[in-house]
């Protein structure tokens, strides 16, 4: 999964979101920094009942957070979601214009761009996907 602290560069450089079922997203400076949200339909919870551990359906969740603006939150995109934005940004370049290859380290992103060879390495696929799309984003 994407870091936060990438997410938050991303959503500065313009990042768009559209809420969508799945969505996975954290909520900034409320103390709530190391808890990630997916958006769903359902409210599912782990708890344990005589021993046992149980997986419990809830309707509704009460909870000192009835809202917050989903302007106030970050987007963290999937492995998809980033190939999919940085596909949508490639369009035009001739091909390969995207080429994930794993190294001994993690994995390696090369895109060409605009007559350029770029290369992003990190240690997972969103990482280096969402430092690619936020290199393109600030161009």
């Amino acid at each position: 999964m994407i870091s936060v602290s990438l997410a938050r560069k991303l959503k500065e450089a313009g990042l768009a979101w559209t809420p969508q079922l799945n969505d996975f997203f954290a909520i900034p400076d409320r103390g709530l920094d190391d808890i990630i949200f997916v958006v769903s339909n359902m409210t599912v919870m782990v708890e344990e009942i005589r021993g046992q551990k149980v997986m419990t359906f809830q309707g509704a969740v009460e909870w000192a957070l009835d809202y917050i603006l989903t302007a106030e939150l970050i987007w963290l995109p999937t492995e998809t979601q980033l190939r999919e934005l940085l596909e949508q940004r490639l369009v035009g370049e001739p091909p390969p214009a995207l080429v994930l290859t794993s190294t001994e380290d993690g994995y390696r992103c090369q895109i060409h761009y605009r007559g350029q060879t770029l290369v992003f390495e990190g240690f997972g696929v969103s990482e280096v996907y969402g430092e690619a799309l936020l290199y393109l984003m600030r161009r």
